[in-house]
């Protein structure tokens, strides 16, 4: 199969083929349709977050159609380590298409797993870090952190709803019920969550690189009350921001944009170092607050209301062999929305 595969931090992704992966009990085996390309794509790359096995196939944002592998010839699965043996019908039967996110297995033993925090896992495994991805032709992944994709989305537009919306569906529900909502870093997240948060009946206030112009037209255009730069102001006190651009000098910025009472929430996996501030913007009761990969009760509540809002998601498309163009452009900020690769 064709794949794109990272080698060492610093280097581009290398055009691979390799030998098509079979399918252990319980998992699937997965024709990809389409992956996302994330942020945390490119952490991985600059070595931010570590890849401990390289090589790895990157790409966390698969829409796949279920294939039959060993996983269904021999009958319902057997026991899966750390989870219990699966006697349902498999996922194959039921939904010919699905998602895996970045949350690829846990232990279901830990006190985190049993306490219904399993993104906290301390054994967790992650696609496209720990398990090979979505960059490929093929992947093979567990079947009880594979998702039904809502109908009616084509491929490509369901890719990023697996990651950008998913974390940005974590992040907002850690803004409780604020009105006054604060995007820093208008990109494949927000663009996804304004729209949830506008079907909410919040006020949403994006915040891009200062400039930004084209950033800022896409979030008026998808609802937005007002659209700046980091280096202006927004036009009344925020009651919660969310920040999705991985610098860590936003965090003051934001915090000087929030009413008493206010929440940060920091919707990355990797940041930049946080500045000191004073600590009269972080008084009145103010929080600062991370969030931390998924769990699959997310994933779940998520994609059930996705076909409600509806969730639109503008995606620019590239073969797979351009995948270091795609995550180039990422990086420069050269589209709106997600970008998505297709083999």
């Amino acid at each position: 199969m064709r794949a794109m595969v990272f080698d060492r931090v610093g280097a581009r992704l290398r055009a691979a083929d390799l030998p098509r992966p079979e399918p252990a009990p319980g998992q699937l085996l997965l024709k990809v349709r389409a992956c996302g390309v994330c942020r945390t794509d490119l952490h991985l790359l600059d070595g931010e977050v570590a890849i401990a096995n390289p090589p790895r196939v990157l790409g966390h944002q698969i829409v796949a159609s279920v294939e039959h592998g060993k996983a269904f010839d021999e009958g319902p699965a057997g026991p899966v380590p750390g989870g219990p043996r699966v006697e349902e019908p498999s996922r194959a039967e039921r939904q010919p298409r699905v998602g895996v996110p970045w949350l690829g297995w846990t232990c279901g033993i830990c006190g985190y797993c049993r306490s219904g925090r399993e993104n906290l896992c301390p054994n967790a495994k992650f696609t496209g870090r720990d398990i090979d991805g979505g960059m490929a032709e093929w992947a093979v992944a567990d079947e009880r952190y594979c998702f039904a994709i809502p109908e009616g989305y084509p491929d490509e537009q369901a890719a990023p709803l697996l990651c950008a919306g998913l974390i940005g569906w974590r992040s907002l529900r850690m803004c409780g019920d604020a009105k006054r909502l604060g995007l820093y870093g208008f990109g494949a997240a927000a663009h996804i969550i304004a729209q949830v948060a506008r079907w909410q009946g919040r006020e949403v206030y994006a915040i891009t690189r200062p400039g930004d112009e084209a950033a800022q037209s896409f979030a008026m255009e998808l609802g937005a009350s007002w659209a700046g730069g980091s280096d202006e102001s927004p036009p009344t006190e925020l009651e919660a921001a969310i920040i999705f651009a991985p610098d860590g000098a936003l965090i003051p910025t934001a915090l000087r944009a929030l009413a008493p009472g206010g929440t940060v929430v920091c919707g990355g996996i990797h940041m930049s170092d946080i500045p000191s501030f004073p600590y009269e913007l972080l008084w009145h009761e103010r929080s600062i607050r991370s969030v931390a990969n998924l769990t699959r009760a997310d994933a779940s509540e998520f994609l059930r209301i996705v076909p409600e809002v509806p969730v639109k998601t503008h995606v620019t498309i590239y073969p797979l062999e351009q995948a270091n163009e795609a995550l180039a452009d990422l990086r420069a900020g050269r589209f709106t929305g997600a970008a998505v690769l297709v083999p």
